[in-house]
């Protein structure tokens, strides 16, 4: 190989890239976002500076992703934080779980997603939507909402404000020495979204302490509720918005 036919490659291994270029776009993708108050405490330690926690929130989520370019079909959990950047509203990502290596290599490359290798479902069982995570043969997350209670059709302008939120990542990369070589706080907004349904109802959510999954380090005080919904959507790539190096 030569240096041009190198940095034509769009990730490692050479010999089977792990992903292709981006962006890419999601079909289909379902969420289950369990919404609950936590302890201030907990959610100060979970988030970096210079982000500030907004009113002590937490948003629990279940992500089926069955189309996914370059990724093929997954499925994701973990822990989103809503804080604020600069007086703008922003979500941080604490932790992310899921079951395909693509997007794993790709998130944590790319944009510094927190994910890890575990088991996340999601389903409809009767009349309910379930999600389970587990870990190393445990669980440590269950999730529970009524399935398609409140219809939210008629006014979908608060789905796509969430999907167009900004979102952001601690990404931590280090050089050869060990040393970071990157330490960066990383932001991205999805794009070319298309809500497809969106409903609202009562949820619940167990979560078990686990020291390699630790969700349960941010307790659930009280449950505010639940969103469901659907959508196709583009994640592009993403900007810096702090260089903790620089």
């Amino acid at each position: 190989m030569n240096r041009d036919e190198i940095l034509k490659t769009p990730s490692m291994p050479v010999a089977g890239p792990s992903y292709p270029k981006g962006p890419f776009r999601f079909i289909n993708r379902e969420y289950m976002i369990i919404i609950y108050e936590s302890d201030p405490d907990a959610i100060r330690q979970a988030v970096p500076e210079p982000l500030e926690p907004e009113e002590n929130l937490v948003y629990y989520e279940w992500i089926n992703m069955p189309d996914s370019s370059g990724f093929g079909s997954y499925m994701e959990s973990g822990i989103v934080i809503p804080c604020r950047y600069k007086g703008e509203s922003i979500n941080f990502t604490a932790q992310m779980y899921l079951n395909d290596d693509p997007p794993i290599v790709a998130g944590r490359e790319i944009w510094g997603f927190p994910k890890k290798w575990a088991h996340p479902k999601m389903e409809v069982v009767e009349d309910t939507l379930n999600g389970t995570l587990h870990y190393a043969g445990q669980l440590v997350a269950q999730g529970t909402m009524a399935y398609k209670h409140e219809s939210l059709a008629r006014n979908p302008e608060k789905t796509k404000a969430a999907l167009g939120k900004t979102q952001c990542n601690l990404k931590l990369i280090p050089g050869v020495d060990g040393k970071p070589a990157i330490c960066q706080l990383v932001a991205y907004n999805l794009t070319d979204y298309a809500v497809k349904g969106s409903w609202s109802g009562d949820a619940r959510l167990h979560l078990v302490p686990h020291v390699n999954a630790p969700v349960a380090d941010l307790p659930v005080k009280r449950i505010v509720g639940g969103r469901h919904f659907v959508a196709d959507l583009t994640l592009p790539y993403g900007r810096v918005l702090c260089d903790y190096l620089a």
